[in-house]
């Protein structure tokens, strides 16, 4: 186990945040890379699959993962990418993948496949105020503040069905990061102010009395060397 998970996973209680009881300890993974990802494409509601070098990212996420004897379950998207992502992981902690459909990334509408620069050229307007406000919907898409609805009942349906114990989260950048963004209590500016890679680990825990605790953010110590 690296140090940086052992220090998310065993570090001091959290006594000194008031924070009560047990908490529900997330491990929260992005998936692998794909042909979208390396183009730098909205990559939404499509199913591509990983390329051979995310199926490595995969195997590599897993086999840090495999290093800890308390992880209880792995929950993911249903898309392909999460899933695959997800299905290495499984085997290697020897835990069954649930998928959970409000774990799915955006819904990027009319935008889905195009670069940002795309979009931006497409609806000017509707791009500008997509990104400036969430509560507007990309064309035929989500917006910001339906996917952070989605998500936070995602988040409780983990907590209420494996309260008390640590489970992986496979899923996407705006999802991950909009558990991050519960776990830090911020605001929707949050989501343009953190950076998430590809395969990397992150780790935020909620506690029984309400309190949350962010431990990790963006770690990929796993895919170097």
């Amino acid at each position: 186990m690296t140090d940086h998970l052992a220090a998310a996973q065993t570090g001091p209680p959290a006594a000194w945040t008031g924070a009560l009881g047990t908490p529900t300890r997330c491990l929260l993974v992005r998936h692998g890379q794909t042909a979208m990802s390396v183009a730098r494409r909205y990559s939404g509601r499509g199913n591509p699959p990983l390329t051979p070098i995310g199926l490595g990212q995969a195997a590599a996420v897993a086999a840090r993962l495999a290093a800890s004897s308390d992880i209880t379950a792995v929950v993911s998207s249903p898309l392909l990418r999460a899933r695959q992502t997800a299905d290495a992981i499984g085997g290697a902690v020897g835990v069954p993948v649930s998928e959970l459909d409000d774990l799915t990334e955006t819904d990027f509408g009319a935008w889905e496949g195009l670069t940002f620069a795309e979009a931006a050229a497409r609806d000017p307007l509707a791009h500008r105020a997509w990104l400036a406000d969430p509560s507007v919907r990309s064309p035929g898409g989500e917006s910001f503040d339906e996917v952070h609805e989605r998500v936070s009942r995602a988040g409780q349906r983990i907590v209420a069905e494996h309260g008390g114990t640590t489970v992986v989260v496979v899923s996407h950048v705006t999802p991950i990061k909009t558990l991050l963004r519960i776990g830090l209590a911020a605001g929707p500016s949050v989501l343009f102010r953190l950076h998430l890679d590809l395969a990397s680990l992150s780790v935020v825990e909620f506690y029984p009395d309400g309190n949350t605790s962010v431990r990790l953010v963006n770690d990929t110590t796993h895919l170097r060397g």
